[in-house]
């Protein structure tokens, strides 16, 4: 048995007699950073004018932090509202000339593959899907990624730690299989603080959330540009800062916007360190490892053997037959929400309904204990 030592429910808001098991989908604000924004929009209301005259400094100053907790050149890392902004931009960026193909994955999220479809619709492209196996270590990730790779390629978007399967994708490889010719967009969205430096893998384009796994407010992620496409890659809004020829500053100023999140993410990044958070994260593999199989047990399935799981998700097979849709999907969260006081979400894969399971400082074996008692009674 993993036992996390001293959960820190305490620096959280959180309510206490509710199972807080999906931080993978929406994140968690901690106390702190929540009284930093309270502060810091009681001041924007006191004198906006004042307050929208010092925003441009405030953010040069948490851009220079969070392109330092990527471990990222800030010079190529703008401030975005999430990760499917930020794949939206680099899509915008790249050629994708008519005939040609955008290649992902049978991993991508949701929204990531519209934003493909999108451009491929408008510009006579298409899609190509690539099948990965749920247990497919990296060497098949590679081949069978390679394999879908030609001369009518405009760009390849892959997922870093995938948002459906927890399932962490080896980045530098592909980009090295991709040689220089063709561009890669990683969605990074659950790689701040679940991977060390994620941004330096090489990809043209990188996007991540930090309102995820650092716990930053809702709306704050990142994008690095590698410096070839610096210049062509425009914010999704055109603003005042339409013709500043650095790729940061073009990003910042999305007109009357709230800069609120974007300036109080750091605080989150400082609350993450006081939690020694390269040994919790190393706790919390422990813990979500004990708590899935603590739920599999209870309700007669299985864990996927995934080659390269992410820290802090894991999947457990839900007993029913074939995939949910998304009805019921939704019907079973609302459900266990209601009835059983606990937040959870479901994914559908190949054929089979898993729930995802997340841990984070504020968790303990305790929790995963409870969920296996009551969800079976749900199901």
């Amino acid at each position: 048995m993993v036992t996390l030592l001293n959960p820190r429910p305490d620096l959280w808001t959180l309510e206490p007699e509710v199972l807080h098991l999906n931080h993978g989908s929406y994140g968690a604000v901690p106390r702190r950073t929540q009284e930093l924004m309270a502060r810091l929009r009681t001041e924007a209301d006191a004198n906006p004018m004042v307050w929208f005259r010092s925003v441009a400094d405030r953010l040069t100053t948490s851009r220079l932090e969070l392109a330092g907790f990527l471990g990222t050149d800030p010079a190529g890392f703008a401030l975005v509202p999430n990760a499917s902004a930020g794949v939206t931009a680099a899509l915008a960026t790249i050629p994708i000339p008519a005939g040609s193909r955008i290649v992902l994955t049978n991993h991508a999220y949701g929204a990531v593959r519209y934003a493909a479809e999108r451009f491929c619709r408008a510009r006579g492209a298409e899609i190509v899907v690539v099948d990965i196996p749920l247990e497919a270590d990296d060497d098949t990730v590679v081949a069978t990624i390679s394999a879908a790779l030609d001369e009518r390629t405009a760009g390849l978007i892959v997922d870093q730690i995938s948002s459906a399967t927890a399932m962490v994708f080896p980045i530098r490889r592909l980009v090295e299989a991709c040689g220089g010719r063709i561009p890669v967009i990683v969605d990074g969205a659950h790689a701040p603080a679940l991977l060390d430096a994620p941004a330096e893998d090489g990809a043209d384009f990188w996007t991540g959330n930090f309102h995820k796994w650092p716990a930053a407010p809702r709306g704050t992620a990142g994008l690095v540009v590698a410096e070839k496409w610096r210049t062509a890659t425009m914010p999704l809004i055109v603003s005042w800062s339409e013709y500043d020829e650095r790729l940061p500053e073009r990003f910042d100023m999305q007109g009357t916007y709230d800069y609120v999140p974007w300036i109080a993410a750091p605080e989150s990044v400082r609350v993450l360190a006081e939690l020694q958070w390269p040994e919790r994260r190393t706790q919390l593999s422990g813990l979500i490892d004990e708590g899935a199989r603590v739920l599999a047990k209870a309700l007669g399935t299985g864990i996927p053997d995934i080659a390269s799981p992410a820290a802090t998700m894991r999947l457990v097979e839900l007993p029913f037959s074939g995939v949910a849709t998304p009805g019921e999907a939704e019907s079973v969260k609302i459900r266990a929400s209601r009835e059983l006081k606990a937040e959870i979400t479901l994914t559908g894969f190949d054929g089979r309904t898993y729930i995802r399971l997340s841990a984070h400082a504020y968790n303990s074996l305790h929790d995963y204990e409870v969920l296996a008692e009551r969800l079976p009674t749900l199901l």
